[in-house]
């Protein structure tokens, strides 16, 4: 029957080409040529935002290194950038701000992966105590999940544990007040530790504590650990705040270094893919959550030089502002922020002080001199 019996013919060339396909609809963002090709100094990838933000809205931050920068143009354009520990009163901002209050929400310094963040949540609602012990060297105390908080560290264990203890619970206030939280992946690397799993910001023995491979591990997360850190921190986020709204982004900042047996590029490729897909799936799977695409506006719009320093890794103001004139678009269209206010920034005080990763770097480099 049909074709093979032939009793019917196959439609002609002309009556396939009037057979509409749903190619034929796409508006124009969804395709390469009419949205990206040609000059790039107009595109915008991020298409629309699941919700909105004004100047009531309390927002929140925390990440990697870029998330610093997020969180100075929130303030700069005057929106209500939700700070849980902001420091002594009685210091100036500059002092607080070399002490790192201010940097982000919270006293918590850098969070590169989704296991940190996680981890974070975990503490501070009574879930997870790690195990490891202060860092005790030159006479005073660090704690080994923020040993830059104090530029010359505790004078005593009962000093950290008090601020430590200070810490949690205003992370736990800040879980619970915020309206939207925006966390910004930066990393799958992280060290571990091998009596209870707790990830360490740095790789301990870099400056502080020592390091010892019977007590410490090298992990590379997977999508599925990372997708899965993502799904519980979610979950003890909205036990405290039913309403909070997530923001997931990528950092374009490349890695620092790598403990692969590769090359840093590669492993760099690997890790913002992996956050990437995360990302991606954390948002299909959940109504409140949504993902800015700050990571496809530096990297994929321009070249390496119109994005980045000579160093390769440290993003241009002008980029930044690329970034935030489309964060501003999506999520407070109705709100008329002038991009001008975007180049202000008021609390570069706060951002001043070299991210963890970046601090990680220079050591590297100060260890490789006095080899030589």
């Amino acid at each position: 029957m049909g074709l093979e019996t032939g009793d019917e013919k196959p439609p002609a060339d002309n009556a396939r080409r009037r057979v509409r396909t749903p190619y034929a609809d796409l508006p124009a963002y969804q395709i390469w040529r009419r949205s990206v090709g040609g000059s790039r100094a107009d595109v915008d990838p991020q298409h629309g935002a699941r919700f909105s933000i004004d100047r009531r809205t309390r927002i929140a931050s925390a990440g990697s290194c870029f998330a610093a920068e997020i969180a100075s143009r929130l303030r700069s354009a005057s929106y209500a950038y939700h700070v849980t520990e902001p420091g002594p009163m009685w210091e100036s901002r500059e002092a607080r701000a070399a002490r790192h209050y201010g940097h982000y929400s919270a006293r918590y310094s850098d969070l590169y992966t989704a296991l940190h963040l996680l981890q974070l949540a975990q503490r501070c609602v009574g879930r997870f105590s790690p195990e490891e012990p202060a860092w005790h060297g030159a006479g005073v105390y660090r704690d080994p999940f923020r040993p830059r908080i104090e530029p010359n560290g505790f004078p005593t264990l009962a000093a950290l544990e008090a601020d430590r203890a200070t810490h949690l619970a205003a992370v736990r206030r800040l879980f619970s007040e915020t309206d939207v939280f925006i966390f910004t992946l930066g990393l799958t690397e992280t060290w571990r530790s091998r009596l209870d799993g707790a990830a360490f910001p740095v790789c301990p023995g870099t400056q502080f504590g020592t390091f010892d491979e019977d007590r410490y591990y090298f992990e590379n997360l997977s999508v599925e650990q990372t997708v899965a850190a993502l799904e519980e921190f979610l979950a003890i986020a909205h036990e405290l705040n039913p309403k909070l709204r997530v923001i997931l982004t990528v950092s374009p900042v490349p890695l620092a270094a790598t403990m692969e047996p590769r090359h840093v590029l590669q492993s760099t490729v690997y890790s913002k893919s992996v956050l990437r897909i995360a990302a991606e799936r954390i948002r299909a799977t959940h109504a409140n959550v949504d993902y800015f695409a700050s990571y496809e506006i530096v990297t994929m719009l321009g070249n390496l030089a119109d994005s980045f320093e000579p160093d390769g890794r440290t993003v241009k103001q002008e980029a930044v502002d690329r970034v935030m004139a489309s964060f501003f678009r999506a999520y407070a269209a109705d709100e008329g922020v002038p991009i001008a206010t975007l180049n202000e920034t008021p609390h570069a005080a706060t951002v001043a002080d070299p991210c963890d990763d970046e601090f990680f770097l220079n050591y590297i480099a100060e260890q490789r001199k006095s080899n030589t």
